[in-house]
């Protein structure tokens, strides 16, 4: 398998989380803890690996490894990491292998001095860049996009008066999907592509400055919601404030929605809207669509909850706790072998026999990918006594891949592909089974679908096919 090429998972995979902090204040709040607990707050984004680099009185350096934040930082490391900036990261692979060289921030030395770079997405135009780089004499230590960003900024730092105009130049030249963090001796910058695929928010904790994919992270640290950054916006911070430049922005935002059914904690906001509402809507929105004759409703942890509660909600139906989840086992799709993932499974979720047995079950979860987990989970209610089981799923059927950092099977592997709902209901087990209308998504958002990419769902690109390097 091609390091660019995407993995057969049976449900869906989120690329990365960011952190950065610029302080303004000594002896409070350390940019490195504030990192460490932020991406604490992001480890659902990704757990193949971490790392946190800072700038202290000009100095770049850092600390990165494999594995989640707990394991890879400890108090000795953290107390080494001092600076008055830091950038840090949470990955999850997508384009390039889970290889500890590939963990993030990256540090570069270039003409113009260090550069930390971390970056959530994934360009389109990734290897058609690198090709054009090598063929120049640039030499690439790892097989992910961020090193792609990285020598681009610095090619373009020679002939800019900035770091932050650099960003902006490169920002012509690369597509796709980033939400990116910049750090240079003196400055943090700030940069969210111009569809805005991924979330970036600004906070402030007394007068230092905290950019996070989440807002839940900016909570993390007792930091104070500012904004969204805008799609097509850099941002930079340094010791005189905070500036912004808009020389990208396009008004042509497609933020991803699943953000909103699966990827972003339901207790983030994003571009204004909570999650946890979103898919509470989504969950009414299947009542409506796709009533049950059952006496309760359980949601498949962690995205199917919330869903379930809205379903409960409109249906009238009570809500129970169906399974106990096992919180030290990773999401599934984060393993990054299809030989772990399937081993992750069933010690990651337990059904609560009392909640279900001798009952008519709807089951809330918010995708069905090849369908593997769902069958697992529909049988496993079965043998805990459920007398029917009922699934009901909060997003459409997914018909396409995502090329902008959602690890989606190929259309070749994806099940509602090959198989009706009929079909597909068979295949799992299930005794009914209902997909959220595709029409009903920007109720989700309460907006113009149009600001949203769906295309996994309809197949509705933002940027054409013929633009994408597959």
């Amino acid at each position: 398998m091609s390091d660019f090429e995407q993995k057969p998972f049976d449900t869906f995979g989120e690329e990365c989380g960011v952190f950065g902090m610029f302080s303004s204040e000594s002896g409070t709040l350390s940019p490195a803890v504030a990192c460490y607990h932020g991406l604490y707050s992001l480890q659902h984004r990704g757990q193949e690996s971490c790392g946190i680099a800072v700038s202290d009185s000009g100095v770049v350096s850092g600390y990165k490894g494999m594995g989640l934040v707990c394991d890879v930082f400890n108090e000795d490391v953290l107390n080494s990491l001092k600076g008055q900036i830091a950038i840090s990261h949470v990955r999850y692979s997508t384009a390039g292998a889970s290889k500890a060289e590939n963990a993030q921030p990256l540090i570069m030395r270039y003409a113009k001095g260090r550069i930390a770079i971390a970056h959530n997405g994934n360009l389109t135009n990734a290897i058609d860049i690198r090709n054009e780089l090598s063929q120049t004499g640039a030499m690439f230590q790892t097989t992910i996009d961020s090193e792609v960003i990285a020598h681009i900024i610095a090619k373009n730092r020679i002939s800019s008066k900035s770091i932050e105009q650099a960003v902006i130049k490169t920002m012509k030249k690369i597509k796709g999907a980033y939400s990116l963090l910049v750090m240079s001796p003196s400055k943090l910058v700030a940069a969210r592509d111009p569809f805005g695929f991924r979330p970036l928010v600004l906070g402030k904790i007394g007068s230092s400055y905290i950019v996070t994919s989440e807002t839940c992270a900016l909570d993390s640290v007792g930091a104070d919601f500012i904004r969204d950054i805008e799609p097509g916006e850099v941002v930079m911070i340094d010791k005189d404030g905070i500036k912004s430049f808009k020389d990208n922005c396009t008004n042509q935002k497609r933020t991803c929605i699943f953000e909103y059914i699966y990827f972003a904690r339901p207790d983030s906001v994003i571009d204004g809207v909570t999650v946890h509402d979103a898919r509470i809507t989504a969950g009414k929105e299947l009542a409506i669509e796709h009533p049950a004759d059952a006496d309760v409703v359980i949601g498949v942890p962690d995205s199917g909850l919330d869903a379930a509660v809205g379903f409960s909600q409109q249906s009238g139906i009570p809500y129970t706790i169906g399974f106990v989840r096992n919180n030290y086992v990773g999401r599934t799709f984060i393993k990054p072998t299809q030989s772990e993932r399937s081993s992750s499974i069933g010690i990651k979720l337990n059904v609560l026999r009392e909640g279900v047995e001798g009952k008519r079950v709807v089951m809330v979860d918010d995708s069905i990918v090849r369908g593997t987990t769902c069958a697992n989970i529909v049988r496993a209610l079965k043998n805990a006594g459920a007398k029917e089981v009922h699934v009901r799923i909060s997003a459409p059927t997914v018909h396409w891949p995502c090329y902008f950092g959602t690890d989606i099977p190929t259309k070749e592997e994806l099940t509602a592909n090959h198989h009706s709902v009929e079909e597909m209901c068979k295949l799992i087990g299930a005794d009914s089974l209902g997909f959220l209308n595709k029409e009903k998504l920007c109720k989700l958002v309460n907006s113009d679908c149009k600001n949203f990419c769906d295309a996994c769902f309809t197949g509705d690109y933002p940027i054409p096919l013929d633009e994408i390097h597959t």
